[in-house]
């Protein structure tokens, strides 16, 4: 008989609250068996691990888990449905492209996944108290942190590298003298600033 959690998704995402680059969510599914492991090794709600250790245990993440996949939501998709909307829908993605199909899916916050072909639950903190969501959240974290420090280097000025898109000093600055590029939200208040050429 297999483990339950070898059935079972841990969904999370990141980025929700930046102003510049996708949305990404991660699923992972995990076998009981490397689950303490994990937490041995420190798992835990990315937002509370150093960078270098989010980076040790993303790749030991990726190198045990049963399965695992990214998804995201483009900035277009987050001007046109809404911040809430992409991020359910960049977790939709994630799941739906496992190798795996889970047999039910835990969901980090407060909003079920639409359309989703198997039962989930969403849970609160989900991040800090299921291995799985924990897992998600380190994935996601990472993938997106890599991808915005990839495009600092095409949009130089406004600091992408140390504030991975969110609204730092530095980079609400920057929207002012610069304007937006192509990659910030345009929905999201600090992005609506009239360039220098009008």
């Amino acid at each position: 008989m297999e483990n339950y959690s070898d059935q079972m998704a841990g969904v999370d995402e990141v980025g929700r609250g930046a102003l510049f680059g996708p949305v990404v969510a991660a699923a992972v599914i995990l076998a009981d068996a490397t689950i303490q492991q994990l937490l041995d090794q420190g798992m835990t709600d990315s937002k509370q691990l150093p960078p270098q250790q989010r980076l040790s245990l993303s790749q030991l993440i990726r190198k045990q888990a049963v399965a695992y996949q990214i998804g995201m939501a483009s900035v277009y998709e987050i001007d046109r449905l809404n911040i809430l909307q992409a991020s359910l829908l960049a977790m939709q993605r994630s799941v739906l492209r496992l190798a795996i199909a889970p047999e039910c899916c835990l969901v980090d916050g407060n909003q079920k996944i639409p359309q989703l072909p198997m039962p989930q639950t969403a849970i609160i903190k989900g991040d800090q108290s299921e291995p799985a969501i924990a897992a998600a959240s380190i994935l996601a974290k990472v993938w997106r942190d890599q991808l915005i420090i990839r495009l600092d280097q095409r949009y130089p000025g406004y600091h992408l590298a140390s504030n991975k898109g969110y609204g730092s000093v530095k980079h609400r600055q920057a929207l002012q003298d610069l304007g937006p590029t192509r990659q910030h939200r345009l929905s999201f208040a600090p992005c609506q600033v009239r360039t220098l050429f009008g």
